[in-house]
């Protein structure tokens, strides 16, 4: 939510703002689709009518009531008590009904909205071809707040509409109530009735939107409480929570970050709905009390009949209620505007923050080749002078660094923490953008390729990659998602990872869910997880990629699994342009290329033999490492097969160096 300036402080601030909100609003209107539109325009028409009508004919009903008890069951008077009494029946029964049609169309006119708002914050949030924007803290509060908003329905755009819609019926009361007073008694009576509930509806909007105004400074602490809130209730820190004996120290953060959260909310609550709802009810009650006091002097002077009497009471009294609280409509249109100005924001956030070159256009990449097993001729990839920085690290990652990934062959990127491994694949998959230099394909530079043609060459394996919570064969398949059809290629891709058994033995085999929040679902462990994530990789290999990049694939194997999966994965891939990251030497070694980094540049390139012999950075940690598995004074000797998963933590230090500086932090 935004928070109020200095324009919107003032009255006049204030009206241009609701007016401004309002027609926004109701400019997302036809995103509904007139028919739903339509008809929620035509049920809160019809609901406006049916209370008026049933306060006109029960007035008429008690108006007629003595002439009929006089006249008898079969004179015209009671013919007419009759009729009346049905139309106040039927206005009684339709505005029930009308109720729950209201409820319905506004939650169609709700849920095509919000869609639809949905579907332009994600193109917001996906519109930039790298993380760069996304990195930037403004713009991810931006992105918080909106997807906050966005889900919780009675805080969406959608809802906001469907009570803009809502308030059709609720003021078309209030003006039918002032005209029947204005009619049956004073046309001033009517006009002091409608100042008089405008004013309570003054006090409650108008409290309601200053009290409003207070989220916009509160994201953070409402972010911090989620956070805490998530942790303790969610599973993933389930076994720490329990381990470390945790909830006491939750509950604290808990309390503390609500607290910190509600207090100044409480403050504003204080400062504007206590004194000043004194004096707009006050105001209220003045012009109340003068409507019916005249109605009164009237009704003693028999200036009104008893159908008047009844019918100007009865509008007064229900037109107070208008006066009150709108549960339909109130929250949703003040928070519902909230909620859009947050997507606006963070749309606008993210154009600025993008170069026209960075902006994913949507537009569809080319059609896919065929299903095949061998991918084309891959490009020779340069790095050409490239240089690039974190905003919000003091020194950059790179400075002029050139390199080249032969085509066809496997290369390993190596080095300490920060050295840049997994800035170089982000470089490479252009989900950053270089800050000089450029790197090209075959002489032409990536960025001058459309950034979806140019992904579609490329299958990769993040350290963090996703665990989607689908079918085993829809996890594989989304590494080609066109082609989520080939089953064939799926058990082929599962095969070459080396998962293909275990997901045959499932319940449900391929089909089977990979989640334990599923119905049927299993889940798999670490390990196996990681080779599924290779079969999604080599899943899009099969059908086109022509680059393969492993970002510590094998972090969950042991290293008798790891070499044997280094053996399967290349044989499955010849041909292919491989990018290989990985702290353990055993596979690293296997590469046709590798390429050692440090300082923000390539130190030392060869083959293992080479760089062996070369006695430099690379041999000192390969001596290290290989240490580890060499005859110790005890008599253990640490057999392969009992090196321990290390999730990429195992690349040994330097000589002198700390073992904690060995991880490449978040920020490479």
């Amino acid at each position: 939510m935004t928070v109020a300036g200095p324009e919107s402080a003032s009255p006049l601030g204030v009206l241009r703002r609701t007016a401004v909100d309002r027609w926004r609003i109701v400019r997302l209107l036809p995103r509904a689709g007139r028919a739903a539109v339509t008809a929620a325009v035509l049920t809160n028409v019809l609901l406006a009518a049916a209370p008026v009508l049933f306060v006109v004919q029960t007035s008429l009903l008690v108006g007629r009531l003595p002439a009929a008890v006089r006249d008898g069951v079969d004179s015209p008077a009671f013919e007419r008590l009759v009729t009346a009494f049905v139309l106040a029946a039927v206005a009684l029964g339709a505005q029930q009904l009308l109720a729950q049609v209201q409820v319905t169309t506004g939650l169609l006119v709700q849920r095509r909205i919000d869609g639809w708002v949905t579907d332009e914050l994600m193109g917001a949030a996906l519109g930039s071809v790298g993380l760069e924007p996304l990195a930037d803290q403004a713009v991810t509060d931006q992105l918080s707040e909106a997807a906050r908003e966005v889900e919780h329905g009675v805080q969406s755009p959608g809802a906001a509409a469907a009570g803009m819609l809502a308030l059709l019926a609720r003021y078309g009361q209030l003006t039918g109530y002032a005209v029947v007073v204005g009619y049956a008694f004073s046309w001033l009576a009517g006009a002091g009735l409608l100042v008089a509930v405008l004013v309570f509806r003054h006090g409650q909007r108008g409290g309601l939107r200053k009290y409003a105004a207070i989220y916009g400074t509160i994201v953070a602490r409402v972010r911090k409480l989620t956070y805490f809130r998530r942790i303790a209730t969610g599973p993933a820190a389930a076994t720490e929570i329990r381990v470390f004996g945790l909830l006491p120290w939750l509950r604290e953060q808990h309390r503390s970050a609500y607290l910190d959260w509600m207090r100044p909310v409480w403050a504003e609550r204080r400062r504007v709905y206590l004194k000043p709802y004194f004096a707009y009810t006050a105001v209220g009650l003045v012009a109340l009390v003068a409507v019916l006091a005249a109605l009164g002097v009237a009704g003693g002077q028999r200036q009104v009949d008893i159908t008047r009497l009844a019918l100007v009471i009865q509008a007064v009294l229900a037109a107070i209620q208008l006066g009150d609280f709108y549960p339909e409509a109130d929250v949703q249109t003040q928070f519902g505007m909230n909620a859009y100005r947050a997507v606006g924001a963070f749309r606008a956030g993210m154009a600025a923050r993008t170069a026209p070159a960075d902006r994913d256009t949507g537009d569809p990449a080319p059609a896919p080749a065929p299903a095949r097993r061998g991918p084309a001729a891959p490009a020779v990839i340069r790095f050409e002078g490239v240089s690039y920085h974190y905003p919000q690290r003091p020194t950059p990652v790179f400075t002029a660094l050139d390199l080249t990934l032969p085509p066809g062959q496997c290369t390993a990127i190596v080095g300490l923490n920060g050295a840049g491994k997994t800035t170089l694949v982000k470089l490479l998959t252009r989900l950053a953008t270089p800050t000089g230099g450029r790197i090209t394909a075959d002489g032409r530079p990536i960025d001058a390729v459309p950034a979806r043609q140019w992904r579609g060459t490329l299958a990769v394996i993040f350290q963090d990659y996703l665990r989607y919570e689908a079918s085993a064969a829809d996890n594989i398949a989304l590494g080609a998602a066109a082609h989520a059809a080939d089953r064939a290629g799926i058990r082929a891709a599962a095969e070459a990872a080396g998962i293909l058994d275990t997901l045959d033995a499932l319940p449900r085999g391929l089909d089977t869910p990979l989640s334990g929040q599923l119905r049927g679902g299993v889940d798999l462990s670490g390990g196996q997880w990681q080779r599924l994530a290779i079969a999604r990789a080599l899943f899009a290999v099969r059908h086109g990629a022509t680059v393969l990049v492993l970002d510590e694939p094998t972090a969950s194997l042991d290293v008798r699994a790891e070499a044997r999966f280094f053996d399967e994965v290349i044989a499955a891939t010849a041909g292919v342009t491989t990018v290989l990251i990985s702290h353990r030497f055993a596979t690293v070694r296997r590469a046709d290329h590798i390429i050692v980094l440090a300082d923000g540049q390539v130190t030392e390139q060869g083959t293992h033999e080479e760089l062996r012999r070369h006695g430099g950075r690379y041999a000192r940690l390969f001596d290290l490492q290989a240490a580890r598995f060499l005859p110790q004074p005890d008599g253990d000797d640490h057999p392969p097969g009992d090196d321990r998963p290390s999730g990429g933590d195992d690349d040994p230090p330097e000589r002198g160096a700390p073992a904690a500086t060995v991880r490449e932090g978040s920020g490479r």
